[in-house]
């Protein structure tokens, strides 16, 4: 595995190599969940470049810039068996002095994240068109645990006629269920415990999904009432909208996503349950 720091040495090193070629963009600290995205690269594409970069563009002013937690040199290790090249850009290098071009879609990223985190995807569709124009890859690896940042990655990449496919990949989760999250270390004990409260309650949702209820403000009811049920949850918002356009829904008729971002003390936490 090489790691490269500079855009020259990453056009360099880039066009040398023959085949298909998968990008995994990640912001570090690295969990299973980013690996299995590797991991799927590895096994469809004949190599593999993963980017670390906490992209400063996609937080807001209230936001965990700062905290992110980082350790380059476990991530490093972590990704050795698995990349050809990781490619580590500074903040000056992706966004120097002067810098004034944004890549900004619109409707899809209105809602949701986009309401509760104003700039937010602005910054995500930013930073992955630079990195998908730098490194040219034939296939990208997302994970469906940021479900509307796929959604609206998939709109940009179609918008600007990028020819590059995006592949999801499941939501990694913990034994109980919750979703992993370089965001889960700030947990202590008694929210990690707390935390399961999101997966419980898109489950209950969907198991009246599967019993057939098509009411999609009773499954937004439902997960509420089990939410409402841990003392330590603050939801930010409960969603069951269209899975393609992220429009709420009154009735589930084709492809749905049923999402939530919850406050676990001060953490953040989002999570996903994809129905139809």
């Amino acid at each position: 595995m090489r790691s490269l720091s500079t855009l020259d040495e990453l056009r360099k090193t880039r066009f040398s190599l023959d085949g298909t070629v998968g990008l995994v963009p990640t912001m570090g600290f690295l969990h299973d969940g980013h690996l299995s995205l590797i991991r799927r690269a590895r096994d469809e594409c004949d190599h593999v470049i993963v980017s670390i970069f906490v992209n400063p563009t996609q937080f807001g002013p209230k936001e965990d810039l700062a905290k992110y937690p980082r350790d380059l040199e476990r991530d490093l290790r972590l990704i050795e068996p698995l990349t050809d090249l990781v490619w580590t850009p500074s903040a000056e290098i992706m966004y120097p002095t002067g810098y004034q071009t944004w890549v900004e879609v619109e409707a899809v990223a209105r809602p949701l994240e986009g309401a509760m985190r104003p700039g937010h995807f602005k910054g995500v569709t930013t930073v992955v068109a630079k990195l998908f124009n730098a490194v040219q890859p034939h296939k990208a690896y997302f994970g469906q645990k940021d479900a509307q940042q796929v959604a609206v990655i998939r709109q940009m990449v179609r918008d600007l006629n990028f020819p590059i496919e995006i592949v999801v990949c499941p939501t990694t989760r913990e034994p109980d269920g919750l979703a992993m999250s370089s965001r889960n270390v700030y947990l202590d004990a008694e929210q990690r415990q707390a935390a399961t409260v999101l997966f419980r309650s898109l489950s209950a949702a969907k198991e009246l999904f599967e019993a057939g209820e098509r009411d999609a403000e009773k499954l937004r009811g439902k997960m509420k009432e089990v939410l409402a049920s841990e003392p330590l949850t603050e939801p930010q918002y409960v969603s069951c909208a269209d899975y393609d356009t992220l429009e709420e829904l009154t009735e589930i008729k084709g492809k749905a996503l049923l999402s939530m971002a919850v406050f676990i003390g001060k953490t953040r936490l989002i999570d996903n349950f994809v129905l139809g």
